[in-house]
């Protein structure tokens, strides 16, 4: 009898990467160089600067919903998987818990083996192949979504538009299937924990042989429900499908905007301690010297304008912020030109492959008057970032008397700039 689905609250959900294939499709255009060596496995392909497996563990770690990964590889590399795994996770966290264990010779045999490295507190599991590296976070969501309503397990799928025909042993077709009742399925699969644990028991007690989990559970009794999949969620299976890993990248990721802010203190005309006048430069703003400007107290050449350039760039590339990279504490940097700071923070941001295409920035203060030095400063920073003179734009503003800025006792800037992929 099927399993009436009892109405749940959200489950805790891990998923189950499954990167144990052999990928003997695969083979040939994976041809080992040394003879005798075995081919590059497609799940350690190259994808976005790291393994194939690596791009999937991204996108899951980053559902809120999902509480940690396990990794299932093939036995014999499973010590050298966790220590790439360990490397990977040190340069870019996944921010949860993860485990690693050996699969087995079959597709059924290494998701039973990734469910019993679950922890004793998950009740629902995610179970993905590393070889479909282009889900995204939204697909990954839908699936949990399902669980957390009244599904034992929900998949993916997609409506067949080709006809299908079903042949027999002689290659003779004996029949036309109504293609409006037909989905192609695929992963993250998700279930109800028991229920999967259950079924996979049964499957090994009986000889069940089975292409998924969710052939499984229809075994067993229990219902499969269909959430929308994602046309380019494909599986890397022939060798027609690695051109899909090398092209371009740009139509994938997204555009960044970064935002900066930073502010400096005057040096007060009466000013008399000596470790505060050392301190004390003359006011630059976006690599331009401003004459007649308060000298500003700062540790490095004191561009507030440029601080604040640097701050957005990092915020780009994900790399902290000034006060991580470039401490005031350190003698180095000590009226260090800000344009330096610059140039760092921009090689960051390409190095995460993305460029500046537009910058806007403000600078607040009540005194000096800006007006006659902003189209230089604008000039300026475009050349720093590399970009035409209309990509970059300076405003300058007052705050009516109002705060530190309006009682002339110093000056504030923000900058936003915006990247795109190459």
């Amino acid at each position: 009898m099927p399993t009436k689905s009892p109405p749940l609250s959200a489950p805790h959900l891990w998923a189950v990467l499954l990167a144990a294939g052999s990928g003997s499709r695969l083979a040939q255009a994976l041809a080992p160089a040394a003879e005798g060596a075995e081919p590059t496995r497609k799940q350690y392909l190259d994808l976005e600067g790291a393994p194939l497996f690596w791009k999937s563990a991204r996108t899951l770690s980053r559902v809120q919903a999902v509480h940690g990964l396990v990794f299932v590889f093939p036995p014999k590399d499973v010590e050298r998987m966790a220590a790439l795994v360990v490397q990977l996770d040190e340069s870019e966290s996944l921010g949860l818990p993860w485990r690693i264990c050996a699969g087995g010779a079959r597709r059924q045999d290494s998701v039973r083996l990734g469910l019993a490295e679950l922890p004793e507190d998950c009740s629902g599991v995610l179970v993905h192949d590393a070889a479909r590296p282009f889900a995204t976070a939204a697909l990954v969501r839908r699936v949990a979504q399902a669980l957390a309503g009244a599904a034992l397990a929900a998949i993916p799928g997609l409506a067949v538009t080709d006809t299908i025909k079903a042949v027999d042993n002689n290659n003779v077709v004996v029949d036309t299937p109504d293609r409006a009742s037909l989905r192609a399925v695929q992963t993250p699969q998700g279930f109800l924990l028991a229920p999967l644990v259950a079924a996979h028991q049964r499957a090994q007690a009986e000889g069940w042989e089975v292409t998924d989990d969710a052939a499984l559970m229809e075994r067993a009794g229990h219902p499969v429900v269909i959430v929308p999949g994602e046309e380019q969620n494909v599986k890397i299976t022939t060798p027609a499908d690695l051109a899909l890993l090398s092209a371009p990248l740009n139509e994938a990721k997204p555009p960044r905007t970064g935002w900066g802010y930073d502010v400096h203190r005057y040096l007060h005309p009466n000013e008399a301690d000596p470790k505060v006048l050392a301190q004390a430069r003359p006011m630059m703003l976006g690599g331009v010297a401003i004459p007649g400007g308060p000298k500003v107290l700062a540790h490095s050449d004191g561009d507030t304008l440029l601080h604040a350039l640097t701050d957005a760039l990092l915020g780009i590339a994900c790399a902290g912020d000034i006060g991580q990279l470039f401490p005031d504490t350190d003698q180095a940097f000590a009226n260090m030109p800000s344009a330096v700071f610059v140039t760092e923070a921009l090689r960051r941001v390409r190095a995460m492959g993305y460029r500046p295409v537009h910058a806007d920035l403000t600078v607040i203060a009540q005194i000096p008057k800006l007006a006659p030095h902003k189209a230089r400063m604008a000039a300026q920073i475009a050349q720093l970032l590399e970009l035409a003179p209309g990509c970059v734009n300076v405003k300058a503003t007052t705050e009516e008397g109002l705060g530190f800025t309006g009682e002339k006792r110093g000056l504030k800037a923000v900058a936003v700039v915006t990247a795109l992929p190459g």
